[in-house]
Formats: structure tokens, C-alpha cells, sequence
């Protein structure tokens, strides 16, 4: 090992490679050191601990001196207990955007089944956070967001995104982009688990069914007109809606929804071979369920009429409610909300056909269990907000009292 200044002079004229590698240290800067390999390129370095250096630059590069100074400041922070080479991971860090776009999503693509959702969230949700490097994102951060975000969002719905950003940051820390998390300590936001779900009464149901077969009705008549011009005109006709059983998608899917309870996701994947009308069942299965389990649902006989009377009129299409041109539906929101309007139903989301699902089967006294593998819920805390809809078991425990009392 060689000592000697090491200056643009000792760089530029006076070393000499050999036939093997070899360093020559600083005589005045402790740990300031430059390398010398055989072909004659030449790198400084700093050494700030016993097996610990960073590499300073080539000699090409940088100057004896920048390089000296650069040496002066890495040792300075070494000296106040500071890691260097932390300080250079955390600079080339990923931004949150970089990770979500370049591993994440890939990720996701092969192992998430809502990955496309899922990812396009964290893209427009936490747009603001897309320039931030991954460690940068703090609780206070996150708070801030959550504040905003409650201002036009219900707490469920900011729970959900929440889930969805630590979910992408634990990876992140479990592919080794980030040394810990950084957001453990966000909690979700509280929200009354046992507030009433949302259900149709009897006049609503009865609204809405009008309102669907209102809505069939005009459908079928501009068909009817459409038709009588193309005649006049002596074009084809197009099919004639009066002969099929519904005019188009939405009523048979408001019908299954409501008597199966099942995820509009589910149901816009749902295939006729997920469907068995001989033995009145209707099949999820486990790729396309949230659960990722298979779960079987009995149709009861207004599922299995409508079912019935759809596939009549739709043909030989493998999907059961098909879009455009037989891709797999993906929306039915306008058509849905112009129902409710018309059936004068407020606060009702398709998502609360599911609610209207489980809430009936309670009222009707079936055990939450059965609701639970109905719904397809792994545990019972989803399935607790419904027992309050059927007071007898509550009525029958309380009455014990008065027995227990009289005996005393």
C-alpha cells in the first residue's frame, strides 16, 4: 500500500499503474484513498469506518481536489454519527410513483385480481404523493390527505385507499425498496359497524320493480318505431323485443343482485356455466370472487324465471351479461341511477342490493352463519351489522333473567 499526497500532480504525472490493482492513501486526510487498476484508470474513494467506503468518482470525472472535499464532507457527517452510504441509498430512492408504475403494478397484474382498480386508485388518489420519494411519505402526510380526502368521501371509502396505500408500501419494504415502514402508525378511520344497513322497504321494492318494467316498456317501444321506419323504408328489421323476455340486461341483473346477493363484479363475470337452473344454483368461483373462494349460491324462483327468460333472449354468449361486441360489462351506473330516479329511491347503491340480500334473509330468521357463507364473508365481523335485525335471540336472552330471578 502506498501513502502519499494525493494531488492532480501525483494523478496526472507522476503514478504508474502495475500489473496488479493497487491503492495509494492519502498523507494528510485520513481515509481519502485512490485505486489504481492495471489499464491505468484511476477512482477515489472515502473510507469512513473499517470495511465501510464510498465511491468518490474516476479521475476523469472529478479532480484530486473536488474529490478531497467531497472526502471532508462524507468523513464530517461519519464523525456526527451519521451514515453515509444511508445517505446516498435514500438519494436514489425511488418516488412513489416510480415504484407503483415500474413494480408494483406488475406485481399486482399477476397476483391481484382487482389489480387494474386497484392500481389506478393509488394513481389518482394519491397523485400528490406520486413525486415524493417512498420514505418521504410520513404519517403526517397520510393525515393531511385523510382530511381532505374526508371532505368529499365517506370514512369507508378513505379506509379503502388507506388499505391500498400500506398494502403497496409494506411490498415495498418486503422487496427491500424501504428499510421499514413508514405509515404502521395510520390507522383507519372509525366507523359505526353497527349502524343500519341500507334495504329496500316492501313500497320501495315494489317502486323499483315498476320502474324496471316501465323502463323495459320503452325500451321496447323504440324498437317498435325504430322498426316501423326501417320497414317503411324496406331495411331490415331489427329483432323484435316484444318476443324476448326482458328488453335488455339491467332488470334480469337487478333481479339476480337482489336475490343472490352477489358483487356487481361478480355478477358482470358470471358465465352460463357458472349457472345450473336444473338444480337452482348459481356458482362464484373463487378467480373471480373477492375472496378468492368458491362459494355456491341457491337460486330461489324469481332468480331462476329471470335467469330463464334472459337466456331465452340473449342467444349463445358465454358470458351471462355480456357488453359490447360480448366483452365483459364494466359499468351500468347510468342506467341504474335513472331507475332509482324513477322509482323515487334515494341512498340506495348497487352495492346495497347486497345489504338489501342479507338484511331479508335476518328478518327472516336465518342464522348469520348461513348469511356469512352466503355472502361469502371468511369471518363474522361483516356479517354482525345484520344481527341486529333479528331481536329474538336477544329477546329470548334477556327473558332468561326474569327466569333466573324468579328462581332466586
Amino acid at each position: 500500500m502506498v501513502q502519499a499526497f494525493i494531488g492532480n500532480d501525483l494523478v496526472n504525472k507522476r503514478l504508474k499503474p502495475g500489473s496488479k490493482p493497487f491503492e495509494v492513501r492519502d498523507s494528510r486526510l485520513t481515509g481519502f484513498l485512490l485505486r489504481v487498476q492495471p489499464t491505468g484508470a484511476m477512482t477515489f474513494y472515502v473510507e469512513y469506518a473499517r470495511g465501510k467506503r464510498v465511491k468518490l468518482g474516476a479521475s476523469k470525472a472529478i479532480s484530486a481536489e473536488q474529490a478531497r472535499q467531497r472526502a471532508k464532507e462524507i468523513l464530517g457527517k461519519a464523525y456526527q454519527g451519521a451514515d453515509p452510504m444511508e445517505a446516498i441509498r435514500l438519494a436514489k430512492a425511488q418516488t412513489f410513483g416510480e415504484f407503483v408504475d415500474q413494480v408494483y403494478a406488475p406485481w399486482a397484474a399477476a397476483n391481484i385480481r382487482t389489480a387494474h382498480s386497484t392500481v389506478a386508485r393509488l394513481k389518482v388518489n394519491f397523485a400528490d404523493f406520486r413525486g415524493k420519494k417512498l420514505h418521504d411519505i410520513t404519517p403526517w402526510i397520510v393525515e393531511k390527505w385523510r382530511a381532505a380526502r374526508l371532505k368529499t368521501v365517506r370514512p369507508a371509502t378513505a379506509n379503502r385507499d388507506l388499505d391500498d396505500l400500506k398494502s403497496a408500501i409494506a411490498k415495498a419494504v418486503a422487496w427491500g425498496h424501504l428499510k421499514h415502514h413508514p405509515i404502521t402508525t395510520v390507522k383507519r378511520s372509525r366507523i359505526d359497524t353497527a349502524r343500519s344497513p341500507r334495504f329496500l322497504s316492501e313500497d320501495e321494492e315494489r317502486r323499483l320493480r315498476l320502474a324496471l318494467d316501465a323502463r323495459e316498456e320503452r325500451i321496447r317501444a323504440e324498437r317498435d318505431s325504430a322498426n316501423g321506419w326501417r320497414k317503411a323504408r324496406g331495411y331490415d328489421l331489427l329483432p323484435d323485443l316484444r318476443a324476448t323476455a326482458f328488453a335488455d340486461h339491467l332488470k334480469p341483473m337487478v333481479i339476480l343482485s337482489l336475490k343472490t346477493g352477489a358483487r356487481q363484479g361478480e355478477v358482470f363475470s358470471l358465465t352460463w356455466a357458472d349457472v345450473d337452473l336444473a338444480a337452482g344454483r348459481v356458482t362464484i368461483q373463487g378467480a373471480r370472487a373477492k375472496s378468492g373462494t368458491t362459494r355456491h349460491i341457491p337460486l330461489n324462483t324469481d332468480a331462476i324465471t329471470a335467469l330463464r327468460g334472459w337466456r331465452e333472449s340473449q342467444g349463445a354468449e358465454q358470458l351471462v351479461f355480456p357488453g359490447k361486441d360480448g366483452a365483459r360489462l364494466n359499468n351500468v351506473r347510468k342506467s341504474w341511477e335513472a331507475v332509482l330516479a324513477a322509482a323515487g329511491i334515494t341512498q340506495f347503491r348497487w352495492h346495497d342490493m347486497r345489504h338489501d340480500f342479507a338484511s331479508k334473509l335476518v328478518m327472516a330468521a336465518v342464522d348469520l352463519n348461513t348469511v356469512r357463507e352466503l355472502l361469502g364473508h371468511s369471518d363474522y365481523s361483516m356479517v354482525l351489522r345484520y344481527a341486529h335485525l333479528s331481536p329474538e335471540h336477544k329477546a329470548a336472552a334477556v327473558e332468561k333473567l326474569v327466569a333466573s330471578g324468579a328462581s332466586t
